[in-house]
């Protein structure tokens, strides 16, 4: 039996098998991992293995002429263009998500004329000339592409592409030769065309494993990225919730919730305890209503904001009791921001119910008790508000 004969079943035989394995392990990954690019690479391999049945279909049974330019030629070139193209677009996709590099209707209509156009090719090798070329170029051209592109997930499909597209010019070249009249070929020369045309197949499966590798690897990559996003967003979230969680919604001040952390942070160099508590509220509610009891709140939240420094931490300790805890402040510049933000409230009556508010201080010793340091506070509070009798406008006692 004719050697090269031999050779081209041996190696077909090859890249059969492995080709069956690629593309079914392909379908497995699509299924369990589904992104644009794969769904393109998993229909790329299943044209890739149409196109290698349908030669070795032809080879083996040997079809009458006219078969081959009508079912034969179409599906084979068809097919491996499909999966060519398709190798490119999940690529783009990757590179470039929800923008296919050919819109969908184009690329079907596009290859759906190339393989009509491929019954008009005269001859077998005629049709490896064609096929070989047209798929060098394409995969050089998109290897090259992915190459300066120089994406990390993509390196190694660029480096698939340029070498499938180089075998693909070599494959051509056979086929050319072999194209050439008697004797108008050196018999070296025409020796290794014959080579490289029964070993084709051996040549194709290697390359195609580093096709899929490089798939493989990028879609690995892919798929660290999307767990590294999602990471990031659900601790953006995760901050989120607890910011909603720990913050007043009416007033925009931390809410009592998040008291025990602002106290445990402050409690290492210590603090001043500054409680509030709003004078008359309950009749602002019965005679205003309770919008204007809200915005009584909102008005006093504003007032303490601009009263003490950013740095300080504002609490609505609940109802209509409010809390700062500040750093570094003594007693008399304490007492200074407190009676300036009832002089602030005074002048700002007009904007709805007069707000008097009782305050007492207490100090947090550096590493002192913080729930100690807050009944104090409280106990100032309740000190300040029956020595004023509740009405709002009298003098202080806070830092006493």
């Amino acid at each position: 039996m004719n050697e090269d004969l031999l050779l081209w079943r041996w190696s077909t035989s090859v890249q059969v098998t492995s080709l069956v394995m690629i593309t079914v392990f392909f379908c497995v990954l699509g299924r369990n991992i589904r992104t644009a690019a794969l769904r393109w690479w998993v229909r790329a391999w299943l044209f890739n293995l149409a196109a290698l049945a349908i030669t070795s279909l032809f080879w083996f049974v040997r079809p009458p002429v006219w078969v081959m330019h009508v079912v034969v030629a179409p599906i084979y070139m068809g097919a491996k263009t499909t999966f060519v193209l398709f190798l490119i677009q999940g690529a783009w996709v990757m590179l470039r998500p929800g923008r296919p590099l050919i819109a969908p209707r184009r690329l079907y209509a596009g290859l759906a004329a190339y393989a009509l156009a491929a019954s008009l090719v005269p001859s077998v090798n005629m049709i490896g000339v064609v096929q070989h070329t047209a798929m060098g170029a394409l995969l050089i051209a998109a290897g090259v592409f992915l190459l300066v592109r120089f994406d990390v997930a993509l390196i190694w499909l660029a480096i698939g592409f340029l070498i499938r597209g180089t075998l693909g010019f070599a494959e051509a070249g056979a086929y050319a030769l072999s194209l050439a009249g008697p004797g108008s070929v050196a018999p070296g020369l025409a020796r290794a065309a014959g080579i490289v045309s029964s070993a084709a197949s051996s040549f194709d499966s290697t390359a195609e494993w580093v096709l899929a590798l490089g798939c493989v690897l990028a879609v690995s990559e892919w798929v660290q990225r999307e767990l590294l996003q999602t990471n990031v967003e659900l601790l953006g979230a995760q901050e989120d919730l607890r910011t909603l969680a720990d913050r007043d919604t009416l007033t925009g001040l931390a809410n009592r919730r998040s008291l025990r952390e602002i106290l445990r942070m402050a409690q290492p160099a210590g603090a001043t305890l500054i409680f509030f508590d709003l004078d008359g509220f309950k009749q602002i509610n019965d005679l205003h209503g309770h919008q204007a009891g809200d915005d009584t709140l909102r008005r006093f939240a504003a007032a303490l904001r601009e009263a003490f420094r950013p740095a300080d931490a504002f609490v609505r300790y609940g109802g209509d009791e409010f809390l700062v805890v500040a750093k570094g402040l003594d007693s008399a510049s304490v007492n200074g921001r407190v009676e300036a933000m009832r002089d602030r409230l005074r002048r700002a009556a007009k904007e709805g119910p007069p707000i008097g508010f009782s305050a007492g201080v207490a100090p947090l010793p550096a590493g002192g008790n913080p729930d100690a340091a807050l009944n104090l506070a409280d106990e100032a509070m309740y000190e300040d508000k029956r020595a004023r009798g509740a009405v709002g406008g009298a003098a202080s006692r806070a830092g006493a």
